[in-house]
């Protein structure tokens, strides 16, 4: 039957004495297991009281004992709930002479990868499961619960038919040779290729989204010297995390702080001023500033006051920018956004003025807006996979549109649909399965 047909047994959760404990049980034993460690009969669907007793028949301890019977569980298999008192003595003790009569201990996620494995939950379900467990706010709760409902696996099963279905389109004209360059230029193909591609990249966007809510925001602050970056960073973390003088270049290194607005974990990276340098160390640090660029979310681009916004500092390469004017108490604007100026906020970090419209817009960078409404959870595997199925798509036209090389569309259209198969599991290898799993604890 292979390693995952026996019986595990694990501690699901231990609230403490006063609370209550549970011993789960998933296998093919899991019934023959609780009929000799209890003194009733589990009846699948039910629920009773049961006194608990080791090898001797003295008690362990009693509580409640529910059953669910193959398929109809969470797992696929026979599970058997082992409701007792909290104390982690007495579940040790249950646990213990579970595994005497047969059962072993789970592996972190083990209950979660037999239910994927007995097709239960796709793999982004699954995923979800420990998503939700590990929500920082309502609104990656919410994300998590969506994604564990089948949202996103929706989403991306729609996806792989539409890449399916272009493919078929593809492959027909490779068996027609004759007729292959005129396919090629079709228009239908162009619009269906057209349509593959705006699905792809709107989902793309918001498994985005999805992955801002479960890891957060990675904000990385810039600027030339004394514009109070580091005042800003202070000022949001509500401590002097940051050294601040008058003196241009006193940040030399990238210093990171986390801050939760609203329940989203958000990473403020303060960095060295941008200017030319002949330091050696402050160009280090300047290096430094533009490789946490690299991996930003939003940059936040300071400048003092009115002053406008440098060249040096226009063709910052980040996707998203936000450039806040600091210091606005030193001038006559309001604080906050100006009617007309997009993406322009007003603030100053020294009196707090326009900081909860900073705040505001860090919220809804990281993907809360609204509550999160419509967001679905992602991980980072979920957003490469979907940047690595874009880019063969994008490649699958250049060869349809430039090279009219429709054996090279098709090898790229198939490589762009692994990808997507990848997300939920249709296409996955070992390693990964168990890099999953591994980070759930253990009872899930």
């Amino acid at each position: 039957m292979g390693e995952h047909s026996d019986t595990i047994a694990a501690i699901a959760t231990a609230s403490g004495a006063a609370g209550v404990g549970i011993v789960r049980l998933s296998g093919p034993h899991a019934f023959a297991i609780a009929r000799s460690l209890s003194d009733r009969e589990p009846r699948p669907g039910g629920v009773g009281h049961a006194h608990f007793r080791d090898s001797a028949g003295e008690s362990i301890d009693d509580g409640l004992l529910l059953a669910f019977a193959a398929p109809r569980s969470y797992t696929g298999e026979d599970v058997i709930e082992l409701q007792a008192h909290g104390s982690i003595v007495l579940l040790a003790a249950l646990l213990a002479r579970c595994c005497e009569l047969g059962a072993r201990l789970a592996r972190p996620g083990e209950f979660t990868e037999r239910a994927f494995l007995n097709g239960k939950l796709d793999l982004v379900q699954a995923e979800a499961v420990a998503d939700l467990i590990a929500a920082g706010s309502d609104a990656a709760a919410r994300a998590a619960r969506r994604s564990l409902d089948g949202v996103f696996s929706r989403r991306c099963g729609a996806l792989a038919e539409a890449l399916s279905a272009l493919r078929m389109h593809v492959e027909a004209a490779i068996d027609f040779p004759e007729e292959e360059i005129d396919f090629l230029s079709a228009p239908a193909l162009r619009a269906r290729l057209d349509a593959v591609q705006q699905q792809l990249r709107e989902l793309l966007r918001e498994a985005q989204r999805g992955q801002r809510l479960r890891d957060g925001l990675h904000v990385v602050i810039v600027g030339p010297p004394n514009v109070g970056k580091s005042s800003l960073l202070n000022a949001l973390a509500g401590s002097d995390r940051a050294i601040v003088t008058e003196l241009a270049g006193t940040t030399r290194d990238v210093l990171r702080e986390v801050v939760r607005i609203d329940g989203i974990e958000i990473t403020l990276v303060d960095t060295a001023g941008l200017r030319d340098s002949e330091d050696v160390i402050e160009r280090e640090g300047i290096r430094r500033a533009h490789h946490e660029l690299a991996k930003a979310d939003l940059a936040l681009i300071v400048s003092d006051g009115a002053a406008p916004v440098t060249s040096e500092l226009s063709g910052v390469d980040v996707a998203r920018r936000l450039y806040l004017h600091n210091k606005c108490d030193l001038t006559a604007h309001p604080p906050g956004f100006a009617p007309g100026r997009e993406g322009h906020l007003w603030v100053s970090a020294q009196t707090g003025a326009g900081l909860d419209a900073l705040r505001t817009a860090l919220r809804d960078a990281a993907g809360q807006g609204e509550g999160g409404v419509g967001a679905f959870s992602a991980r980072a595997r979920h957003v490469d996979a979907l940047r690595r199925a874009n880019a063969h798509l994008a490649a699958a036209r250049e060869c349809i549109e430039v090279q009219r090389a429709g054996e090279l569309a098709a090898e790229e259209l198939r490589l762009a649909h692994l990808a997507v198969g990848e997300i939920t599991g249709q296409v996955s290898a070992d390693d990964l399965l168990g890099q999953i799993f591994a980070g759930f604890c253990i009872g899930k």
